[in-house]
């Protein structure tokens, strides 16, 4: 499997999980879409930083090819699904101590 087939199915599961399995829905707020600008802005930068310097290199045959500062693509995918599932479960965990 590719970078690219696996970024975008982290993608898809994190929104399945955000959207319908846990119902956090935090794509539908905006608090969600500045958190994730801010981390984004800071992404960009270690991505550009670890991958301009060869720190981080990626197979040509395992990425579609486009980059953004310097990283592929594929970076900004799994990011936003580790972005996503981590916020799903910390609401999901947060709400459930709350309870018990």
């Amino acid at each position: 499997m590719t970078y690219t087939q696996l970024a975008t199915s982290a993608v898809v599961v994190a929104i399945t999980f955000d959207m319908y399995l846990i119902g956090t829905q935090l794509l539908k707020r905006k608090v969600f879409w500045v958190s994730y600008a801010i981390i984004l802005s800071f992404q960009l930068l270690t991505n550009w930083w670890l991958t301009s310097r060869n720190i981080v290199m990626y197979n040509p045959e395992s990425i579609i090819g486009v980059r953004i500062a310097a990283a592929p693509l594929e970076d900004l995918l799994f990011g936003f699904a580790l972005v996503l599932s981590v916020l799903t479960n910390w609401i999901r965990l947060g709400a459930s101590d709350k309870r018990g």
